[in-house]
């Protein structure tokens, strides 16, 4: 057992700390775009009327810290539509492209950057049917709406290179637990076995990490990726847990929005939604 958490820990360290220099220069260059494009992408999206979910699909795929935030107090205003929200919450892939683009190979980078594309057309016509169904219009804004990245502590006001440090660190942080768990898993119990424990060929899998998905933070988004990369679950679970997770989102909707009915309906639906299009490229055998 102790050769096995050694064993375990020394892989888990070293692929950590390959992976760490990549993440903050990823991080580094997303900083500086997400503050040179931060007032730009708010008025966007304060603007977009019935184009809501177009563009906010579009931005929500961005890796930035806030914006799942800022769309739900924009919402809680009713300053965008139900149909935009969701579009962006299933566009909102947190870490998940930072941790594929820091592994360097061309097969990562890829899966990532088709990952981010199924997401955003899902997204994009999720969102308009939504509006269409419930056929609302937007709403003027009816006090001013402030940005919530203070809500994961992102320190974003301190500066770029601060705010690249501090996400490099959550992100490594958890990349490395999650690794040491996957890491420790393997090896004791076997790829197998593992994948069984974890529901991999069942139809149950995407629900499962639909749930995973859930987590208000970027832990989901590392946790997912992670197993994905890992080949512990499909690519219709690691989707179906990417198009559920939503960042911080969720977490300041129900912070904000009333009444909590509603938000526990919008929480719902776009589970729903995530496990449903899991479970659909299961079943058709999609795989990256």
């Amino acid at each position: 057992m102790l050769e096995i958490v050694i064993h375990a820990l020394k892989h888990t360290v070293l692929e950590s700390l390959k992976l760490l220099p990549f993440i903050f220069l990823v991080f580094l260059f997303l900083e500086y775009i997400e503050h040179k494009m931060n007032e730009k992408s708010h008025e966007l999206i304060h603007k977009a009327g019935n184009f809501g979910p177009l563009i906010g699909s579009v931005l929500g795929a961005v890796p930035q810290c806030g914006f799942s935030a800022m769309a739900s107090n924009l919402y809680a205003t009713r300053v965008i539509t139900l149909g935009t929200l969701v579009s962006i919450f299933l566009s909102t892939s947190d870490e998940m492209f930072v941790i594929m683009l820091a592994r360097a190979d061309k097969s990562s980078i890829t899966k990532g950057l088709i990952l981010i594309s199924i997401k955003i057309i899902i997204a994009l016509v999720v969102g308009f049917v939504i509006d269409f169904i419930l056929k609302k219009k937007n709403v003027k804004e009816s006090e001013r709406i402030h940005d919530f990245c203070e809500q994961e502590h992102c320190k974003c006001e301190h500066g770029v290179l601060r705010s690249a440090i501090h996400h490099t660190l959550r992100v490594i942080f958890f990349i490395f637990i999650v690794s040491l768990l996957l890491n420790f898993a393997i090896e004791y119990f076997g790829e197998e076995i593992l994948a069984k424990l974890l529901l991999k060929n069942s139809i149950f899998a995407p629900v499962l990490a639909g749930v995973v998905g859930l987590i208000p933070n970027c832990a989901s988004s590392v946790i997912i990726t992670e197993m994905y990369l890992s080949k512990a679950i499909s690519f219709g679970s690691c989707l179906s847990g990417l198009l559920v997770g939503s960042g911080v989102g969720m977490l300041i909707l129900f912070k904000v929005n009333r009444p909590m009915k509603k938000n526990i309906f919008i929480a719902f639906l776009v589970f729903l939604i995530g496990v449903s299009f899991g479970v659909i490229a299961d079943l058709i055998g999609i795989s990256l």
